[in-house]
């Protein structure tokens, strides 16, 4: 007997990625959603006509394609803006995440932005990753007559800032590309540079696209619909929550602060998925804050002016500008300002400028450089706070109107004083009763697999745990008869052994169905979790081969790629394949999303 779902599919003019592609969302929307997707759909194409293969191909070629590639959602939300205000011009606009974007569709592009971050050592994020090399490829093609700009995002504390857009560019232009703007680099305080961005952006395409055909004004959202109703909180807005909990998990003795912190999400409306980050907004710290203004002799109840508002020095310092992690860009406006003409030296010399920043904060600067200043200068030197993100630690389906995090407190000793993170500071000083600004950041490329009989590989040593604390959690409550297996990693088993109890009772209810541990400095030789996944090389195959999705949570520098090279040896040794048909196999799991990173 044929199904409906046969029947739908038969008939239906998506691909047959793009029907399962809908097929595996539909089944994961409430009532309401759907209501608001059919209505949706439905506005969408209202008043559309399809009169055969010339209209599809004009409408195709006056339709503005934008293609974001985006690590902690920022370059997401940029390229959202740019969409919605094509709509609202009129125009046609396909917005899509790079790592649902098929390669080849670029030589049938006529009018394209490109919006992209970097990350690490001027890598693009993971969901990039597949666009950038193809445009460094042989098979990329010619793109004569294409129109395209560029955004980057990136940090300019990092040496090579933007260096994802400045790859992007150079590729499409080399393939033949008219480049009709030029590029925009943008550093971590970005947003108020955006709109005027958007404005520009379309006042050079929206000419050419009219004069191809005017279009209507839609947002297509490809391969499925990316964008949802408006979040009642977000970045731009975040919620005022309480702080329920904030308890230390590793031992006294241990190397490492964590702690675990629980925050009410009651009366907020907010939901998540495991996969999700949380946003931290946080506030510096009030005695760091307080030796700052006296060593600059200046009054905290001094008015200043930041954006539109104004507000007392003091608690611009306290809330809005970023005062733990130091970049070029302060040294140099601060040098200028103050007058200290071997701290501007110093600020043109790039290389010896990121050695002196390398383990200093702003507050580190300051007290070394005393100068007079006036109030409006140092905060026109300093830029906003941005908030953090943190892996989500929990289901809701388990903690219900809670969310929970995994924080690793960063804190060392330099210059005089004790160091502490800007966020993870925060969080140290926090007591139960405390409240924060947060709002969800969706992990769109961390995500459990929709069938629940399939298996997963987690791999998260340290704080990486996080999300695997939140996908256990999940299964557990939707009774998921998939296999899990947890590779979990730190330096010592007495006193870094995060979330234990719960790993442990996981173990023996057979929700885990296996977990190996890397206690790295509990022996002679170190042992990490690279290590216990060559160790058990064979059955990470077999578990691969059986359709498993494998995830990576933590430190992209060096553990991520240490984990990618060991599973490029498992998968040569036993799929007898060499290093470059190793990568290809992976770069297969990627594409088919069972091999994800949540990296930072």
């Amino acid at each position: 007997m044929t199904t409906t779902s046969q029947l739908l599919e038969t008939a239906s003019p998506l691909s047959p990625e793009q029907h399962q592609r809908f097929v595996e969302l539909a089944s994961t929307l409430t009532p309401l959603q759907k209501v608001w997707l059919s209505g949706y759909l439905a506005g969408s194409t209202e008043g559309a006509q399809v009169t055969g293969p010339a209209a599809a191909a004009s409408a195709e070629q006056a339709t503005l394609t934008v293609l974001y590639g985006s690590q902690t959602g920022n370059a997401k939300h940029v390229a959202g803006d740019l969409a919605e205000a094509a709509r609202a011009r009129g125009l046609t606009v396909s917005l899509t995440d790079m790592a649902d974007y098929k390669p080849t569709q670029l030589k049938h592009e006529k009018f394209l932005t490109v919006v992209v971050s970097t990350h690490g050592e001027g890598d693009p994020p993971e969901s990039a990753e597949k666009l950038h090399a193809f445009l460094a490829s042989k098979k990329a093609p010619d793109l004569s007559g294409a129109q395209v700009t560029v955004l980057g995002l990136g940090d300019s504390s990092y040496e090579f800032y933007c260096q994802a857009a400045v790859d992007f560019e150079d590729r499409l232009r080399a393939l033949g590309a008219g480049v009709v703007a030029e590029r925009l680099l943008l550093d971590v305080d970005y947003e108020d540079q955006i709109a005027g961005w958007v404005e520009s952006t379309l006042d050079v395409f929206e000419p050419e696209l009219n004069a191809v055909a005017p279009a209507g004004g839609t947002v297509v959202q490809m391969p499925g619909l990316a964008a949802a109703s408006p979040a009642a909180y977000s970045r731009r807005s975040p919620f005022l929550a309480e702080i329920t909990e904030v308890q230390k998990i590793t031992g006294r003795t241990s190397t490492k602060d964590v702690r675990h912190v629980e925050i009410s999400l009651e009366g907020s409306g907010l939901t998540y998925q495991p996969g999700d980050s949380l946003g931290v907004f946080f506030r510096n710290d009030p005695e760091a804050v307080e030796a700052m203004l006296a060593v600059l002799e200046l009054d905290g109840a001094q008015e200043i002016t930041l954006g539109e508002t104004t507000r007392p020095l003091r608690e611009a310092l306290l809330e809005d500008l970023e005062l733990t992690q130091s970049y070029p860009g302060f040294v140099q406006k601060y040098a200028e300002a103050a007058g200290l003409a071997t701290l501007a030296e110093l600020a043109q010399d790039k290389a010896a400028l990121r050695t002196f920043l390398e383990d200093r904060q702003i507050y580190d600067i300051v007290h070394e450089h005393p100068a007079p200043i006036e109030a409006q200068q140092l905060v026109d030197a300093l830029r906003k706070m941005q908030p953090r993100l943190y892996s989500i630690a929990s289901s809701q389906q388990e903690v219900e109107d809670e969310v929970h995090l995994t924080v690793g407190v960063v804190e060392w000793e330099g210059f005089g004083r004790e160091h502490l993170g800007g966020c993870s500071g925060h969080v140290r000083r926090s007591l139960e009763g405390d409240q924060v600004k947060v709002y969800v950041e969706e992990g769109e490329h961390f995500r459990l697999p929709q069938d629940p009989s399939v298996p997963v590989i987690m791999v998260g040593p340290g704080t990486g745990i996080a999300p695997f604390r939140a996908f256990l959690q999940e299964r557990e409550a939707h009774g998921a008869d998939g296999d899990n297996w947890l590779i979990f990693g730190n330096p010592h088993f007495t006193q870094d052994f995060l979330y234990q109890v719960e790993m442990q009772g996981y173990l023996k209810s057979g929700l885990l169905t296996r977990m190996d541990v890397a206690f790295s400095r509990d022996q002679a030789e170190k042992i990490y979790v690279q290590d216990r996944l060559r160790q058990g090389g064979a059955e990470v195959y077999d578990w691969l081969e059986r359709g498993a999705h494998v995830y990576v949570c933590g430190d992209a520098n060096r553990m991520a790629k240490d984990v990618h090279a060991a599973l490029v040896d498992i998968v040569a040794e036993h799929r007898r394949v060499d290093q470059e048909g190793a990568e290809d196999y992976l770069a297969g799991l990627r594409d088919a999303r069972r091999y994800q990173k949540d990296v930072y």
